[in-house]
């Protein structure tokens, strides 16, 4: 578990690199500036306890999981700056002045779309991770 863990987080730090490095590149950036928060690293872990959601899931179609992983993307990202809004004073992220879609500075509703995607690549990963985590056990 701590593999998986470990590779979530340097999966969600890499995600959030280029994300931002794209960002920048709209902004007319040509240097693709890309950067993460350290805090993002155990946020990012926390995927490992989406697993047994993907599990559950997986059934479904790919489009009610896609809007499955959005919303619990959302919850999770509110939940955890209001967290470290409560921890150090502020949130490392403020969406206020960035656009009217946000909630409490802590969450953009138009990344809905980017969420959505983004779960059903958790569900590639976590899969692969399973392959080849049993391909190593068996060897």
């Amino acid at each position: 578990m701590i593999v998986r863990t470990l590779i979530y987080g340097i999966l969600g730090w890499s995600m959030e690199i280029m994300w931002t490095g794209l960002g920048s590149l709209l902004l007319g950036n040509w240097q693709l500036f890309g950067f993460t928060y350290l805090w993002m690293f155990p946020i990012y872990c926390s995927a490992v306890f989406l697993e047994p959601v993907h599990d559950r899931i997986s059934h479904l179609s790919w489009y009610w999981r896609g809007l499955i992983w959005a919303v619990l993307i959302f919850l999770i990202e509110y939940g955890s700056g209001a967290t470290l809004s409560s921890v150090l004073g502020r949130c490392p992220w403020d969406y206020s002045g960035v656009t009217p879609y946000h909630i409490n500075g802590l969450i953009r509703l138009d990344f809905a779309p980017a969420w959505f995607f983004v779960g059903l690549g958790f569900e590639k990963a976590h899969l692969t991770l399973d392959r080849l985590l049993k391909k190593n056990l068996a060897s």
